[in-house]
């Protein structure tokens, strides 16, 4: 087999051999794509099964939204009664200073007498 790239005349030398590899593809007009009905039905049905999957992953996506929404809100309440909480205690402890020190005001109070 002869090589592509062999000059057999002098004048060859200076035109570009490049295009030798390239190639064309020609798309005759009148060339329709046969279809059938069951194609179709094929189609529409792969389609439904891919909007089935989509719409479950919705779901899905839905649900753990839904559920990131509660657990927020329960942070959010669980936090308020905690600082409240901690509100109760602070002042139950400034109240058991004042107890504390009324007893012991009248416990001197007693020895006194």
């Amino acid at each position: 087999m002869k090589d592509k790239r062999t000059y057999t005349h002098l004048k060859e030398h200076g035109e570009d051999m490049t295009h030798e590899n390239e190639s064309k593809m020609t798309v005759e007009p009148k060339a329709k794509i046969e279809s059938s009905p069951t194609d179709l039905i094929f189609l529409i049905e792969e389609h439904k099964k891919e909007i089935w999957e989509w719409k479950k992953k919705e779901s899905a996506w839905i649900k753990t939204d839904n559920e990131l929404a509660n657990a927020k809100n329960l942070i959010s309440d669980l936090s308020s009664r905690l600082v409240k909480a901690f509100t109760t205690i602070a002042q139950l402890e400034k109240n058991l200073k004042v107890l504390e020190k009324a007893r012991n005001d009248l416990a001197s109070e007693l020895k006194n007498k």
